[in-house]
């Protein structure tokens, strides 16, 4: 990881090492959001409900590293003095690690949908959503690399991903809520509906993150 501040001046090497740090614990963050993104995803279309259940556990996790990360930022910024770029880093991360936290939060509602989808056959239109799932996690995936590179092009390269997300959630929503001649209960169709609601939005928060990394490399917003 490159890092984010290199101010030689050894009055300011505790908050440089403090950010170094919080990078550190925004990336460990990150790495627990990938894990629930992909039990979600085997959770829904695998079919496995040990995935499902493993989902809690995480956000508890996820949700520890939110909220310290956050009162870390404040810490600092209260406290140490930073200047105008750290201050700009700290800012970004704390809206960096919320977009973190709503994408766990929605895959633990794919775990939920899995679960009450789970007595259903499997409906015609999954593997479209599987394949909108892969892409979302892959914009994710991408999103920290960008951070852990501190890659601004990549990070705002993520945006023009999001269309194929976009694109897949407009037409499977078409397909779902018109769908005619609905055999036995409609809870499926609505599930699967709530189920590409959540990716569209996960695939929205790693297109932030992307935004984010290149506000810190560049101090532009986009």
């Amino acid at each position: 990881m490159k890092a984010v501040v290199n101010n030689p001046n050894p009055e300011k090497a505790q908050p440089d090492r403090a950010i170094r740090r919080l990078e550190r614990d925004v990336l460990r963050m990150g790495a627990l959001v990938e894990q629930s993104f992909r039990l979600s995803h085997q959770a829904l279309f695998a079919r496995d409900l040990t995935a499902a259940e493993e989902l809690p556990r995480l956000d508890k996790k996820i949700d520890r590293f939110y909220r310290q990360i956050e009162s870390d930022c404040t810490s600092i910024m209260i406290s140490q003095a930073p200047t105008a770029q750290e201050l700009r880093c700290l800012s970004a991360f704390m809206q960096l690690v919320r977009d973190l936290e709503r994408i766990g939060d929605y895959a633990k509602d794919l775990a939920k949908i899995a679960i009450k989808n789970f007595p259903y056959p499997p409906h015609a239109s999954l593997p479209e959503i599987a394949l909108m799932s892969y892409h979302a996690q892959a914009m994710l995936a991408t999103s920290l690399v960008a951070l852990a590179d501190l890659d601004e092009v990549s990070g705002l390269r993520i945006k023009y991903l999001d269309d194929t997300v976009d694109n897949a959630y407009d037409q499977l929503y078409q397909i779902l809520a018109y769908q005619r001649d609905v055999p036995g209960v409609i809870e499926p169709i609505l599930l699967l509906t709530l189920a590409i609601r959540c990716l569209e939005r996960m695939a929205d928060h790693a297109t932030n993150i992307g935004q984010r990394v290149a506000y810190i490399v560049t101090g532009q917003r986009h």
